[in-house]
């Protein structure tokens, strides 16, 4: 049977027939990647993705830095740096860091963990493959990288004044990130929606 795909970037409608392997499909117009389906078995992204919980508990349960100035030693967790932002007056800020680090990330993870383990247990109810919908608008809010960049560079300008000392939840959080990138790198949405339909065959 065969299926309607339309390009992102230039609305070319393509008439592709079920795809049974690995594939990486090209617009014909602009060649812009429209389908991508890899060999990878479901297990490889829940096993990513269970990391990744793990990673991100330990990432706030842990300091990301210990500084030390004059003596005195200043703790922060990844929470903590939000809400010292707030305390500060930098109310848009803190909310932007809490949303973009924290709250879209778990929401990303939770609802990818949520719909692999219902496709293992070759349950797809409606519920979870509904929630699929919110992946793609969500994932452009994810801004790991950019804040565990800004970090590193404003740590390394610190290091002039004050002793900085790498966290647990540094390392876990940077950990996280190279988690997260390969779980959404497995799990394209075509890939899922493979899954989908092979569980419900």
């Amino acid at each position: 049977m065969s299926a309607l795909i339309i390009c992102h970037a230039c609305d070319l409608v393509h008439r592709l027939d079920a795809v049974s392997g690995p594939a990486r499909i090209r617009c014909a117009r602009c060649r812009a990647e429209i389908l991508r389906t890899t060999e990878a078995s479901i297990d490889t992204p829940i096993a990513w993705a269970m990391s990744a919980l793990v990673l991100f508990i330990i990432a706030n349960a842990y300091p990301l830095v210990a500084m030390k100035v004059s003596g005195f030693t200043r703790l922060t967790t990844l929470l903590g740096a939000a809400l010292g932002l707030y305390d500060q007056g930098y109310e848009s800020v803190a909310g932007l860091v809490f949303f973009t680090t924290f709250l879209v990330p778990l929401a990303q993870l939770g609802v990818l963990l949520w719909v692999l383990i219902a496709i293992k247990l070759g349950q797809p109810r409606a519920e979870p493959i509904a929630s699929l919908r919110l992946l793609e608008p969500l994932r452009p809010w994810g801004m790991v990288e950019v804040f565990l960049l800004g970090a590193l560079v404003a740590l390394t300008r610190l290091s002039t004044l004050a002793t900085i000392v790498p966290g647990i939840g540094l390392i876990a959080y940077g950990s996280f990130m190279l988690m997260l990138s390969s779980l959404v790198t497995t799990t394209p949405r075509e890939q899922l929606w493979r899954w989908i339909a092979q569980s419900r065959s």
